[in-house]
Order: structure tokens, then C-alpha cells, then sequence
């Protein structure tokens, strides 16, 4: 299951020595600060003394949803000009009622909404097994189209089988997670802080040789899981029992069909996209911490406080819940993308992924039908070390129904930097030239929670809506250039090593790459670079 996983890494190096200033790294400047973020202030500075006067811009988040009222979200959240709020009618007749911020395909006219959902892996096994698995079969008239859909079966039943291996990887992280809960109760008892975190943990002196005891071990278990030092002891026993859940799930999915959650909740015909007018605009959902932390990175926030700043910030987010807990459904995605440029975005972060795509082709129709409306599609490339060349996660940019690429849509890598893991690269990213098209900061990132609270996620997932940030500034101040343009600028705006031949390590793995073998521009986005070549884009356009 690819979905948009948070990754767990255990830091050892200089971040925390650096301060505050680590928590919004991937903002800053090399030149600077000696950080690879992507200049963001030196951008700001530049549009600033341009003078130039943004146009409003809207980006979309499909996701799982946002906390709309997180106060540094609430602001900037996009407010639909034809709906009046809370009447229960669908004033500006698209189908959805009351979607003020945006919509939730995962739900129902109720309130429902669906939490968690298998991998579609399961769902594509059981969905075909008895038509499959069979000791004969007779596959001289088939079509193409059930070919393929053969082809893909086969794959998921190779992929479905539960190891050995992972039945012991799954004990493992039983006993961790209850040595985790005993070890948090005699800690919490003493620290009196039911969400410590490793950090804390560290400088914290115990009072009873007990306790003494348990600190020390309670360090050992986290570093062997790998889990990062600065989550609170509540997330992490969350996390573990999500994780302790899923492969379970995963240990009876071969005998046990999932449970058709979307049958008893959402009720649409799912095997029928013109059945599109479902759901409510609940765009927050039963769990929005993915979804709130995409959300803040792609407003901009820049620390938590709200320090007065010269720059005027265009950007406003759309909210559009298609992701749940498990893997995505190809409908909701197409779906969620042509509500999305339909009500005016010009941005849309996809920070989601997966193996599947019994549907590809209508999510391949909804980016090449935003690709008719001028909008560009900014997609997180993955968090399992895949080399996307050979190996093809979903959404993609190519398609095997209209035989092409899309040509606006990004995928984009996750990077870092040495202070933070002792490398530019990240051991988590996919990577590949021909599909990955460049790097964003995607390490130790902080941003939004839910309930008024931030917090460090590593992944993909943050690298995209960094970069649909930079995007979105790009536009809103240029208003004039077309989504193809944007993106042309953004893939020549890379910081890049002077020489192309350098070698990086991969943490964590005995190998180095060199940054144009993992991605097809070989650098990191910067955005003062993006404003450079915006204005001389702009200048030369206005010349012709």
C-alpha cells in the first residue's frame, strides 16, 4: 500500500542542535543559511520589490481531509462566491449541497463517512477471483481490456500472500507496541506528561532507579523501530496500532474478502462514473493530520505565530476528501480532480499513491480534462524507494488509455539535507528519471495538526505541496502564464550541484547516486529561482 505513509527515521545529527530554526528548514537558502531548502524568503523579497499585485489563486487538496478550523488554515480557506452556507440547497447547481470550502466524496447526505478502506489490491483480487482463479483458463477471445485486467489480478494475488516473514514483522511489532504502553505508563507517572516525546525524554532525570531503568529502554525500543525522536508517546502508540491493524487485515486478505465500506456508507454505483453527485462537505473527515499538514505547506506557513510580513499571500485551499485510510478509489480521485477544476482551482496537490488503478483510465481522462482547463497537477512520487522507471505507481503521469504523458502534471521526489540526515537524499523517496521529474524538500518537515498544533512528518507527501506552493506564487503574481508555462519554469528552476557528476549518499543503504540518475531535472526546486526566470519569462513574452 503506497497511499501517503508517513515514514518513520531516527535522526542523529545536528538538527536539533540548530534550534528553532530547524522547524521550517525547508523554507530557507543555501547561499544563506547553508540549508537545501528552497529559498522561499528570498522569493518573497523579490516579489516584493517587483511590485507586482497578485491575483487570488486557488489550490486544491486532495487528500484526506483539512482541519478547517485550525486557526492559521481558517483564513486562507477557499469560500464558494455562488453557495450560501448552512441552507441545505444547492445554490450554484453543480450537484453539492452547501460545498462551501470544497467537498467530500467520502461520504454520504447523513453525515457518514467512510474512516478507513482496504488496499486495492484486495479489492481487486476478490473482485475477479471467481472469474480467475480457476485451473483452466480459456483466454483466446479475450479482449484487451480483459487481458490487462487478468494481468493485474495475477499481480495482486502474487502480492496479497502473507510471509513467514511478515507474520514474524508483525509479532515484533506487537511486543514493541506493548512494551511501548507499560514503559509510557511508568514514565507518564513521573513525568506527568501523557504525550512526552524522545526528546523530552532525554534531558528528563528520573527520580527511582525504575524509572531510570525504563527511560533507557524506552530510548532503546524507539531507536530499534525507528521512530522519530520528536513524537509524542500518544502518536506513537496511534501509529503503532494502525500499522498492528493493517497487517492483520493484510494476514487474512487472502481468504477474507474486505469489507465493501463504501457499499454500506457511500451507496453510489461505484462501477458507474456518471453516478458522480454523492458524498457532503465534510472536507475534514474522522482523521485529518495527513491532510492538515499537506494543507499548511502548500499555504505557506512559515512559523506559527503569525509574524506580520510585507508579502501578500494569494493563495487560498480547496478542500477535496478522496483519500481515506487505506487505499484510494479511482472514481472519487477523478472525481474529486474535475470537481476541483471545475470550481475554479488552478493548483491541485495529489500527496497520495498506490500500486492499482483497476479505473486508471478515468483518472487518466480528469488530469487531461484539467489539462484543457490550464491546471496544473502536482504529484507526491511515493515513499517505498521504487525505481519509477521500472516500476509504476498510480496516478501516473503516462497513460496506456490515451497512449501519452500528461503534460501537466509534476511528480516530485522527496530531498533533504545533510544537517538533517546526513545526505541530500532522502532512503525513503522513489526515484526515476523517465517518471520523477525533481526534488523537493520532504524530510523532517513541519507544519499544521489538527487541534491547533504542528508537528515534524517525513515524505513525499510533504515534498508535493511545498512545491505546488512555489507553483501556485508563480501564478498568482503571473497571472498570464498558462499552466504549461508555470511548469516549464518550475522544472528550469532547480538548484542543481555544479558538477552533474556528484555522488550522494543514500542513508541508510550502502549506495550513492547522482541526483540526474533519481530525477529527470537532477536538482531541487528553488523558488527565488522560479521568480527569476517567471519575470524574464514574462518580460520576453511581453516583447513578442
Amino acid at each position: 500500500m503506497l497511499k501517503y505513509a508517513f515514514t518513520f527515521c531516527l535522526y542523529t545529527c545536528s538538527l536539533f542542535a540548530w534550534g528553532q530554526d530547524a522547524k521550517f528548514w525547508h523554507w530557507k537558502d543555501l547561499e544563506k543559511e547553508g540549508v537545501h531548502g528552497v529559498s522561499l524568503f528570498k522569493a518573497q523579497q523579490l516579489l516584493i520589490e517587483s511590485k507586482l499585485k497578485p491575483t487570488p489563486i486557488v489550490i486544491a487538496i486532495l487528500d484526506g481531509g483539512i482541519d478547517t478550523n485550525h486557526h492559521q488554515i481558517r483564513p486562507l480557506l477557499w469560500n464558494n462566491p455562488k453557495e450560501i452556507p448552512g441552507n441545505q440547497i444547492d445554490d450554484d447547481k453543480n450537484g453539492y449541497i452547501d460545498d462551501i470550502h470544497g467537498w467530500n466524496f467520502l461520504g454520504n447526505a447523513t453525515g457518514q463517512n467512510v474512516d478507513k478502506a482496504s488496499d486495492e489490491k484486495s479489492r481487486i483480487y476478490h473482485r475477479y477471483k471467481n472469474e480467475f482463479k480457476q485451473e483452466e483458463l480459456d483466454s483466446v477471445n479475450w479482449d484487451a481490456k480483459k487481458k490487462s485486467t487478468y494481468t493485474s489480478w495475477r499481480q495482486a494475488a502474487a502480492e496479497i500472500v502473507f510471509t513467514e516473514e511478515d507474520a514474524d514483522n508483525l509479532a515484533f511489532i506487537k511486543m514493541a507496541k506493548n512494551a511501548v504502553v507499560k514503559m509510557g505508563f511508568i514514565l507518564i507517572r513521573e513525568m506527568e506528561d501523557s504525550n512526552f516525546t524522545a526528546e523530552k525524554l532525554e534531558t528528563y532525570q528520573p527520580i527511582g532507579k525504575i524509572t531510570a531503568d525504563t527511560k533507557i529502554s524506552y530510548l532503546r525500543t524507539l531507536q530499534a523501530l525507528g521512530i522519530d525522536r520528536m513524537n509524542g508517546h500518544q502518536s506513537i502508540v496511534d501509529d503503532l496500532n494502525e500499522y498492528i491493524a493493517g497487517k492483520e487485515k493484510a494476514a487474512i486478505s487472502l481468504e477474507t474478502p474486505p469489507e465493501d465500506i463504501r457499499k454500506l456508507i457511500i451507496k453510489d454505483r461505484y462501477e458507474d462514473l456518471k453516478d458522480q453527485y454523492y458524498g457532503n462537505n465534510n472536507i475534514t473527515g474522522p482523521n485529518a493530520k495527513h491532510g492538515t499538514h499537506v494543507a499548511g505547506l502548500a499555504a505557506g506557513i512559515i512559523d506559527t505565530i503569525f509574524t506580520k510580513s510585507n508579502f501578500n499571500n494569494p493563495i487560498k485551499l480547496m478542500g477535496v476528501r478522496v483519500v481515506p485510510d487505506g487505499d484510494e478509489y479511482d472514481k472519487d480521485i477523478a472525481l474529486g480532480i474535475r470537481y476541483a477544476v471545475n470550481n475554479g482551482a488552478k493548483i491541485i496537490n495529489m500527496s497520495f499513491g498506490k500500486s492499482f488503478s483497476p479505473e486508471q483510465a478515468w483518472v487518466d481522462s480528469a488530469i487531461r480534462y484539467a489539462a484543457s482547463k490550464d491546471v496544473l497537477i502536482i504529484h507526491s512520487a511515493g515513499n517505498e524507494s521504487y525505481d519509477l522507471n521500472n516500476k509504476t505507481v498510480y496516478p501516473s503521469p503516462y497513460s496506456s488509455s490515451f497512449n501519452n504523458k500528461a503534460i501537466n502534471m509534476i511528480t516530485v521526489g522527496a530531498s533533504s539535507d545533510p544537517i538533517i540526515a546526513e545526505s541530500l537524499l532522502t532512503d525513503f523517496s522513489n526515484y526515476g528519471n523517465q517518471i520523477v521529474d525533481l526534488f523537493s524538500p520532504g524530510n523532517k518537515i513541519y507544519s499544521s495538526l489538527p487541534n491547533q498544533t504542528y508537528g515534524f512528518t517525513n515524505g513525499t507527501s510533504m515534498s508535493a505541496p511545498i512545491l505546488s506552493h512555489i507553483a501556485a506564487i508563480v501564478r498568482a503574481y503571473f497571472p498570464k502564464l498558462s499552466a504549461i508555462e508555470v511548469k516549464a519554469i518550475l522544472l528550469q528552476s532547480c538548484w542543481k550541484p555544479e558538477d552533474e557528476n556528484s555522488i550522494f549518499p543514500i542513508p541508510q543503504k550502502d549506495q550513492s547516486k547522482k541526483l540526474k540518475e533519481l530525477s529527470a531535472e537532477g536538482g531541487i526546486i528553488n523558488a527565488a529561482l522560479c521568480i527569476q526566470n517567471a519575470i524574464k519569462f514574462q518580460s520576453n513574452k511581453n516583447k513578442k
